[in-house]
């Protein structure tokens, strides 16, 4: 064939390829993106999130809209500040979106992401989660630990009342009795040395710690030259080291019963029925036990007490229902927290003035999808801005004032159903932990007003500045005097 008739052949295939090409172009450079806030080269948009990224993005939403994508170095963040916008990504597209971004600092400390929160989405997440809501965090075993809550609940009211009215670290109180109920429930026993809380501290403040190579790739040896990488990996071994010691403690004890089991009782016997689940396994979901449960639990419950300390119209009118509901009695029990409306109230009000996870776990998308009409490429990472839509003018009524009222007659729950208050988070992705959490938070709340009124040094103002970080914590430590309340009017 001569060459002149070769070209002459070929020429319909070579227009088609071109014209294939150029519809390929053009309908990539026509995607209707999100608004795009200016960023500069290399590092993206991440010069504009400063010490509170959750409120720096909800400014940006204020001119960019309630969904917007911005650049983190090379990565594309999709951010959503709506409940319109949250009820696309974890409802009508949740599958799409119910996959986690690989970061380097979780990876690491999890071994390479084998737990609840971090793990990719697919067959291996589905399993971990099928483990954690049937024989972990079910109705039924959260109320077998029931003794645990009570236990230590009391033991902290003792240490109270104890300190005959001197000033106290509220905070610190707090923080060991969570501590203590977690390593009770997951591991059989506690373990309150300063050691360990210094090793669990470390762990949950690096969680927040922001990883370069996990966005500029091409920057990876700043966050080795930092010393970040060392710090996670050290914080790793350790925990690591702890938990080997804690697994063969559990290995080698004689058999328990079923009754008397903790968390680590259950994997391991899960594990001698299945022989997928690995060591590592079970060892990163005592680890996201750890890190989730003593973290969002404990800075709940400060952030719910430091607001009653600046309404004092809150805390006598909680005062008032634990009495009524107390009727004298040593404690208030859990079967008595139903009919405490408004302490639920308090708790619900705080989470969503003082989301503990702002900006909740990222997620990332898994193939092209249209969100609210705009175009959302296969790989971008979602930040879901529950803080911003928890004080949305359109859906909360005066959104940054302190108003328990609000929840007494409403619908609105944070289970993951509406949409307006999302805290735990919403879909396939949210915490599966919620019971466990809030049944400790509502308990220990409930007997804290009811046994003691608390107050701040003589004309002190309360410090609410948040910490920063992946969960943020008040800054300052509660301190306070606690005086018997007994002497209060219930009626």
């Amino acid at each position: 064939m001569s060459l002149h008739v070769f070209i002459f052949s070929s020429l319909p295939i070579i227009l088609a390829l071109l014209l294939l090409k150029t519809y390929i172009f053009s309908s990539k450079s026509h995607k209707n993106l999100p608004p795009c806030p200016p960023k500069l080269p290399l590092i993206g948009n991440l010069h504009q999130l400063g010490s509170s990224p959750h409120r720096a993005l909800h400014a940006m939403a204020q001119t960019y809209g309630p969904l917007m994508l911005i650049r983190l170095g090379t990565v594309p963040i999709l951010v959503a500040s709506s409940v319109d916008a949250a009820r696309e990504i974890t409802k009508t597209h949740d599958k799409i979106f119910a996959s986690r971004p690989s970061l380097d600092i979780p990876s690491r400390i999890f071994y390479a992401s084998k737990d609840i929160a971090f793990a990719p989405y697919g067959e291996y997440w589905r399993q971990v989660k099928s483990i954690s809501v049937i024989h972990l965090l079910s109705n039924r075993r959260v109320q077998s630990y029931r003794h645990v809550r009570e236990e230590e609940m009391t033991l902290m009211m003792e240490k109270i009342g104890r300190a005959n009215g001197l000033v106290i670290n509220l905070s610190e109180l707090l923080i060991s009795l969570t501590n203590n109920v977690i390593c009770r429930v997951a591991l059989g026993r506690r373990y309150d040395g300063r050691n360990f809380k210094n090793l669990l501290g470390r762990t949950l403040e690096l969680l927040g710690c922001f990883s370069v190579g996990s966005y500029i790739p091409s920057l990876r040896w700043v966050d080795r030259l930092s010393g970040l990488e060392k710090k996670v990996d050290d914080v790793a071994k350790e925990f690591d080291e702890f938990l080997d010691g804690v697994i063969d403690e559990h290995v080698n004890k004689e058999e328990t019963a079923v009754e008397g089991q903790d968390l680590c009782d259950i994997l391991l016997e899960i594990q001698r029925n299945n022989v997928t689940v690995e060591r590592d396994m079970i060892k990163a979901i005592i680890l996201d036990l750890f890190a989730a449960g003593t973290d969002t639990t404990f800075t709940n419950l400060e952030w719910a007490i430091a607001e009653l300390l600046r309404h004092p119209r809150a805390m006598k009118e909680v005062q008032q229902e634990a009495l009524k509901v107390g009727k004298g009695r040593s404690m208030i029990t859990e079967d008595d927290l139903e009919n405490m409306p408004y302490l639920k109230a308090i708790l619900k009000e705080a989470l969503r003035l003082h989301t503990p996870i702002p900006l909740l776990v990222p997620r990332e998308s898994t193939q092209d999808v249209s969100v609210l009409g705009y175009d959302i490429p296969s790989g971008t990472q979602v930040f879901i801005n529950a803080w911003a839509i928890a004080r949305d003018p359109s859906k909360w009524e005066a959104p940054e004032e302190f108003r328990p009222e609000r929840f007494l007659n409403s619908p609105i729950d944070y289970n993951g159903f509406h949409f307006e208050l999302i805290p735990f988070g919403a879909g396939r992705r949210g915490c599966p932990g919620i019971q466990f959490a809030m049944v400790i938070n509502e308990l220990v709340l409930a007997n804290l007003v009811y046994k003691f009124d608390l107050a701040l040094m003589a004309e002190e103002v309360l410090d609410m500045s948040e910490t920063s970080g992946l969960t943020v914590h008040k800054k300052c430590p509660i301190l306070v005097s606690a005086t018997s309340c007994s002497q209060v009017d219930a009626n």
